[in-house]
C-alpha cells in the first residue's frame, strides 16, 4: 500500500455499485478517507466500508434525483471531514430497448434516464465545486459510457444520457480549471449487473467481438479512476475508454 492519497477524501456517489465499491476499495487502499452513498442498502453499505482499511469512511443515504440529499450529503462530509479532494460520479441506472423501439422510450422512461443519468450528476457536481475548488487541487471523476460515441448500447436515452456526460466533462474541464480536473471514464460492457437481462452469454459473445477478447471487470474500470488521481496530473477534460477495444 503505497498510500499516494493519504489525508485525502474521496467521495463516491454510487459508491456501492460494482465499479463504484471497486474504486472506493482501491482509493482506501492508497490511504484515502472514502465515502459513499447508498441506495437503499444501509447496512451492506457499512458493512462494506468496514472492511476497508483505514479510518473515518462513512455511507450516506442519496437519491440523485432529489438535490436535497445531495446537499445534505455535502453537509455532512464538510461536517465530519472538513473537505473533499476527489469526487467520482458513479450512480446511474439503465434499462434495456431496442434502439428501432421508439414507443419502448415513453416521456417517463426518458425523463428518468436523464434525471438520474445526467441531472444527477451534475448537481452532485455543483453542491460539492466549492469544496473541491477550496483544495487547489480537486479531481472530478464522471463514469460515462462508450454508448456516449459510438451510439450503440442498452437504448438510445442512455447513449444520449451518456454523450450528455461527455460534454459536461470537456465543459467543466475548462470551466472549473485551474483549482478543478475534470475526467472522464467511458468503459464499453463491464461484467457487472448494472443492465438487466445480461448473462454469461452475452458476455461471453461481447469478448468475442472485443479486440483483446476479452471483457472489462469492475477493477478495470476502477484502477482507470485511480489513475485519474494518482498519476494523470497533467489531464483534465480527457476520456479514457476502457472497454477491451469494442469501440474499435
Amino acid at each position: 500500500m503505497s498510500e499516494k492519497l493519504k489525508g485525502k477524501v474521496a467521495v463516491i456517489v454510487g459508491g456501492t455499485g460494482g465499479c463504484g465499491k471497486s474504486a472506493a476499495r482501491m482509493f482506501a487502499e492508497e490511504g484515502a478517507t472514502v465515502v459513499v452513498t447508498h441506495r437503499p442498502g444501509k447496512e451492506a453499505a457499512a458493512a462494506f466500508l468496514a472492511g476497508l482499511p483505514g479510518s473515518g469512511h462513512f455511507a450516506f443515504p442519496v437519491d440523485v434525483i432529489d438535490t436535497k440529499t445531495i446537499n445534505a450529503f455535502r453537509d455532512e462530509v464538510k461536517k465530519r471531514l472538513g473537505r473533499c479532494d476527489i469526487l467520482v460520479n458513479s450512480a446511474g441506472f439503465t434499462k434495456p430497448v431496442a434502439h428501432n423501439d421508439l414507443d419502448g422510450l415513453d416521456d417517463d422512461l426518458i425523463d428518468r434516464m436523464f434525471a438520474v443519468n445526467w441531472r444527477g450528476q451534475f448537481a452532485v457536481i455543483r453542491a460539492f465545486a466549492p469544496m473541491l475548488k477550496a483544495t487547489g487541487d480537486g479531481l472530478i471523476v464522471n463514469i460515462s459510457s462508450i454508448a456516449g460515441f459510438n451510439g450503440q448500447g442498452s437504448s438510445l436515452a442512455y447513449s444520449a444520457c451518456k454523450a450528455g456526460i461527455d460534454v459536461m466533462g470537456i465543459t467543466l474541464g475548462r470551466a472549473l480549471a485551474p483549482e478543478i480536473r475534470v475526467m472522464t471514464v467511458s468503459p464499453g460492457a463491464v461484467e457487472t449487473s448494472f443492465v438487466p437481462g445480461r448473462g454469461a452469454e452475452f458476455y461471453a459473445k461481447a469478448a468475442a467481438t472485443a479486440p483483446l477478447r476479452k471483457i472489462p471487470q469492475a477493477d478495470d474500470v476502477a484502477e482507470a479512476v485511480l489513475a485519474c488521481a494518482t498519476h494523470l496530473k497533467m489531464s483534465t477534460g480527457s476520456m479514457i475508454v476502457v472497454d477491451a477495444g469494442r469501440a474499435l
